[in-house]
C-alpha cells in the first residue's frame, strides 16, 4: 500500500527542497537529530522522536525538484519502511510538496500516515514562521531511559539554541565562569569525553550558528552510546563506572545547559515534567556529595518540594531557578 500527502508552501522550491534535505532545517519540523548524505547511494538517518529512529539510503536526488529515500533495518520504533518519494513543484503562493510512501506493510499504513499527517502539519508551520516549535511527539517518551532521555533533552536544548545568536556569544551565564560562547566549549568538551567513554571519537563541529554545532556534536555522542549500548562498563580515567551512569550524564548535560543558555538569553525552557523528573533522578546519581566537593559543584540550594521538576533540578545543581 502507499500514503501520500501535499502541502503548499510558501516559500520558494529552492527553500522547500532545503527544509526536507537539510540537517538544520530537518530539525525545525521533523528530526531530533538529521544526518543526510545528499547523492544517490548515500545515507541518511533521522531520529524522528526519542524512541523512533529512520534510516536508510537516497536512492535519486535532483536539487531542487525531486528525492527518493528508501529505508532500511536500522529502522526502529514506529518509523517506517518503505520508499518515500518527495516532489518540489512551483504553484501560485509557493511550492507544492508531494510526497508518495510507497511499498508500506498493510499494517503499518494508519500508524505512517498518522505519522507523515503530523510532520507536515509541522513543515508547513516552520515553512511559515521558520520553525515549528517543539514537538509534543518528541517531549514525552513512553519508555524513559538514559538514551531516549538523551534525545528529548538534546531536543529541548536545540530549540533554546536556535533562539541564540553569534551576538550572544559574550552574555554572561549562570555558570558564572563562562560565557555563552564559553559555555559553548564546556560543553562540546563534555559532549567529546562521554563520546570517548562510548569508544567513540567526536568530530568537532566547526561550521554554523551554535545551534548546529552543539547539534552536530549531541547527535555524534547520543548515536556512539545508541550504538554501544547500555550493558556492562566503561573506563572513566582511573575509575570505572555502569554505562548506564555515564550515558545518564548526557541527559543532565543537555537539560541543565538548555536552561543556562535560557537564562542567559531571555528564553524560557519547554520540557515536560515526566522528563525533568527522570533527569532529576538521574542527577542524583551522578553528583554525588563526593563529586559536588571534586568537581566543583556549588551546594543545592533548598527548594520547596511542590517547585515544578526542573526548578527543583536546577536547584539541585546549585543553581537558582
Amino acid at each position: 500500500m502507499n500514503v501520500e500527502k501535499t502541502a503548499l508552501l510558501p516559500i520558494s522550491p529552492d527553500e522547500a527542497f532545503a527544509l526536507i534535505t537539510q540537517p538544520d532545517r530537518l530539525r525545525r519540523w521533523l528530526a531530533v537529530s538529521a544526518r543526510i548524505d545528499l547523492r544517490a547511494g548515500g545515507q541518511f538517518r533521522w531520529t524522528l522522536t526519542p524512541m523512533a529512529v529512520a534510516a536508510g539510503t537516497v536512492v535519486a536526488v535532483e536539487p531542487g525538484r525531486r528525492i527518493v529515500l528508501g529505508f532500511d533495518a536500522e529502522s526502529s520504533g514506529e518509523s517506517p519502511a518503505g520508499t518515500v518519494t518527495i516532489t518540489i513543484e512551483p504553484a501560485e503562493g509557493g511550492t507544492l510538496v508531494r510526497l508518495i510512501h510507497d511499498d508500506l506493510p498493510e499494517d503499518q499504513g494508519d500508524g505512517i500516515l498518522e505519522g507523515w499527517t503530523h510532520f507536515f502539519e509541522r513543515l508547513e508551520r516552520a515553512a511559515a514562521a521558520g520553525d515549528a516549535g517543539p514537538d509534543e511527539w518528541a517531549a514525552a517518551p513512553e519508555r524513559l531511559d538514559p538514551l531516549t532521555s538523551a534525545n528529548a533533552t538534546l531536543a529541548v536544548l536545540q530549540q533554546v539554541l536556535y533562539g541564540i545568536g553569534e551576538d550572544d556569544l559574550g552574555r554572561p551565564t549562570p555558570c558564572t565562569a563562562f560565557t555563552v560562547g564559553q559555555l559553548e566549549e564546556h560543553l562540546l568538551g563534555s559532549l567529546t569525553s562521554l563520546t570517548g567513554l562510548a569508544g567513540g571519537t567526536l568530530t568537532p563541529p566547526s561550521a554554523g550558528r551554535l545551534e548546529s554545532r552543539i547539534a552536530d556534536a549531541g547527535q555524534q555522542a547520543v548515536e556512539t552510546w545508541m550504538r554501544r549500548g547500555l550493558d556492562g562498563t566503561v573506563q572513566a580515567g582511573p575509575q570505572e563506572l555502569p554505562a548506564t551512569l555515564a550515558a545518564s550524564i548526557l541527559s543532565v548535560e543537555f537539560l541543565v545547559h538548555a536552561w543556562d543558555f535560557a537564562s542567559a538569553t531571555g528564553q524560557k525552557v519547554t520540557v515536560s515534567d515526566e522528563v525533568s523528573t527522570y533527569v532529576l533522578g538521574l542527577a542524583d546519581q551522578i553528583i554525588t556529595p563526593e563529586l559536588r566537593e571534586s568537581a566543583g559543584f556549588d551546594p543545592a540550594i533548598p527548594i520547596s518540594e511542590t517547585a515544578s521538576p526542573l526548578d527543583r533540578l536546577i536547584a539541585f545543581s546549585g543553581r537558582t531557578a
